[in-house]
């Protein structure tokens, strides 16, 4: 039986050289051309390798996650609702402006220009939202029990704002805005949110 030929690429370089495509072009923006010739490999490498494009998205998202999003996750520890916020944002606003880093979010970048035929990317982007908006507003109930929040605070309601305020400022990271910009609209998107400064 003979063996199949070595890998000649290194998978873990291949697979950040696709998220950094991702996350600059989109998922439909970006081709299994772009792909091959970014990662140096050829399409038969790609498939044996990640499964396809989509398969590929996927495992670029999960270390995107843990790479470039594990600030949400320590920000949920904060002690307080009003420092959780700002912890969001802020961390938000820093990944999404890096100069190492393209702009903006690789979900919201990938999401933007998905079509029909995209669907399942969809699906997947809105999943993963979903986690991050459900821990936000367990988080934002129990500031409301621990009365860190005021009784009448809609913790649902603050986690979808806040990732809304991230979304938007995304979109701006990635057309070109600069942090410190990005920080003020933080600022101003702050005034609204309940508790003590």
């Amino acid at each position: 039986m003979s063996m199949g030929r070595p890998r000649e690429f290194d998978a873990d370089d291949a697979l950040q050289t696709a998220l950094e495509l991702f996350w600059r072009k989109g998922y439909e923006g970006t081709s299994i051309t772009d792909l091959t010739d970014g990662m140096g490999i050829t399409k038969p490498s790609l498939y044996g390798t990640f499964g396809n494009k989509e398969e590929l998205f996927r495992m670029a998202l999960q270390r995107y996650e843990q790479n470039y999003m594990s600030f949400f996750w320590k920000a949920l520890e904060q002690p307080s609702a009003r420092v959780v916020a700002l912890d969001v944002l802020h961390g938000f606003a820093d990944a999404q402006t890096e100069e190492c880093n393209p702009g903006g979010c690789l979900g919201i970048n990938a999401a933007m220009g998905c079509s029909e035929a995209a669907e399942a990317i969809q699906k997947t982007i809105i999943e993963r939202r979903q986690v991050a908006q459900k821990a936000l507003a367990r988080r934002f109930e129990r500031a409301k029990r621990e009365g860190d929040l005021p009784a009448d605070s809609n913790p649902d309601d603050l986690a979808r704002y806040l990732l809304t305020i991230a979304q938007g400022t995304a979109v701006q990271a990635s057309s070109g805005a600069a942090r410190d910009e990005i920080y003020r609209l933080i600022d101003i998107a702050m005034k609204s949110f309940p508790g003590s400064n």
